[in-house]
């Protein structure tokens, strides 16, 4: 199943499409700081590591990377897991994918293991894409870790992978809420906006004060928790709050999902 739903991407222009969309992040964050005839001004809004490109290339995998977690991944989650289901419910193929016979559960945890593969994809698109990029441009060097003190390019990449792999576990529950939106519709459309919803209303919330008790228990409130990574000793307590709370989503709505789908009459 895995590989049928590879093939079936690699044929459809819309993967190249996100991958040459992906690509182009890192590509023009480069290139508009290499012609820009002035350092960019170190304002709070710009995304983590931007200023500090200028001096080492290493840093531009990690801004783009920053720069496609709060809305790029959830979005690309979000469509891809909306689809899963859905898609083939309104294309009319899912009863006969379900005839095969093929068991239900199995289907779900394929279509959602696929999806995070595609995720995993983009990340790693996006770093590496960023490390060319930026090693072109500006070269390689060691880097200053947010607590002052100075690690090497192998310490650096070693930290970057950690980045990415939380960046990637960061949409894991996002993608479970659309599987289960995916097993209650048969428009992938619908299906497809509800996961970034839920991703774009939690990250407003958590910047809301009124509603601070409910912040650690949105989905996005540890989001930024990569950030702990790059200290001089890696704080841990965040990023193992934040994986808690990614499986807590994935599990929760992943087995929603299985357990719908399950004993849904499926007549498409």
């Amino acid at each position: 199943m895995f590989r049928a739903e590879l093939i079936r991407a690699l044929r459809r222009w819309r993967t190249y499409l996100f991958g040459a969309g992906l690509a182009g992040i890192p590509i023009l964050i480069v290139l508009s700081l290499a012609l820009s005839s002035r350092p960019p001004e170190n304002s709070p809004d710009a995304p983590p590591f931007l200023t500090l490109i200028l001096s080492n290339g290493l840093f531009a995998p990690l801004t783009a990377l920053a720069v496609i977690q709060p809305f790029f991944l959830p979005l690309g989650a979000g469509l891809l897991s909306g689809d899963a289901i859905a898609g083939e419910a309104s294309a009319g193929t899912l009863r006969y994918l379900l005839a095969r016979p093929v068991d239900r559960t199995r289907l779900i945890v394929s279509k959602y293991g696929f999806v995070m593969f595609q995720a995993a994809a983009g990340v790693v698109w996006v770093a590496v894409v960023g490390l060319v990029a930026g090693g072109i441009a500006f070269g390689y060097g060691s880097i200053p870790t947010l607590s002052g003190i100075t690690i090497g390019p192998g310490a650096a990449l070693l930290r970057m992978v950690g980045m990415a792999a939380y960046l990637w576990a960061g949409v894991a529950g996002i993608a479970a809420i659309g599987i289960f939106i995916s097993t209650l519709t048969d428009s992938a459309p619908g299906a497809a906006i509800a996961p970034v919803a839920v991703a774009i209303v939690s990250q407003i919330l958590d910047h809301v004060d009124s509603v601070r008790v409910i912040h650690p228990y949105l989905i996005s409130h540890q989001w930024l928790a990569y950030l702990d990574v790059f200290r001089a000793a890696v704080e841990w307590r965040n990023v193992i709050r934040g994986v808690v709370t990614f499986g807590v989503y994935t599990a929760l709505f992943l087995g929603a999902a299985v357990a719908l789908f399950r004993r849904k009459d499926v007549t498409s």
